[in-house]
């Protein structure tokens, strides 16, 4: 969804949210999961365990794509379409055994994460 959003933003173009755009995802910064990844094969006694990285959080498709067309500065507004069957309305990792028995917490926010990874994309297309 980020980078459909950011190549339509970047090209001018109004992507499509399918729905109302108010179902969530909890978004997180490639660095955080590299930073769990890295924890967890370091941390005793951890094998076999399932454990989330992520920032613990939600945010909507509209408030991401707000997100991204303030920091564009493009002012291009999405079209929205028919909900997908079968979609997940809101999803959030407790994120609770991460902290416990990694010590980990995310270091890249949301926001962060996303103007870095709107930085990535202009430089890999210019």
């Amino acid at each position: 969804m980020i980078s459909l959003f950011i190549r339509a933003l970047l090209d001018g173009r109004a992507p499509t949210i399918y729905g109302d755009g108010e179902q969530t995802r909890d978004f997180t910064y490639v660095a955080n999961v590299v930073d769990g990844v890295l924890k967890a094969c370091h941390a005793p006694g951890i094998a076999g365990q399932v454990i989330n990285v992520a920032t613990g959080g939600r945010v909507s498709l509209n408030a991401l794509f707000a997100t991204l067309r303030s920091l564009t500065g493009s002012p291009v507004v999405p079209a929205y379409g028919p909900a997908r069957t079968g979609d997940v309305r809101h999803s959030q990792a407790d994120i609770g055994r991460a902290r416990a028995m990694l010590g980990y917490s995310p270091s890249i926010e949301f926001d962060e994460g996303l103007a870095r990874t709107l930085d990535w994309a202009r430089q890999a297309t210019s």
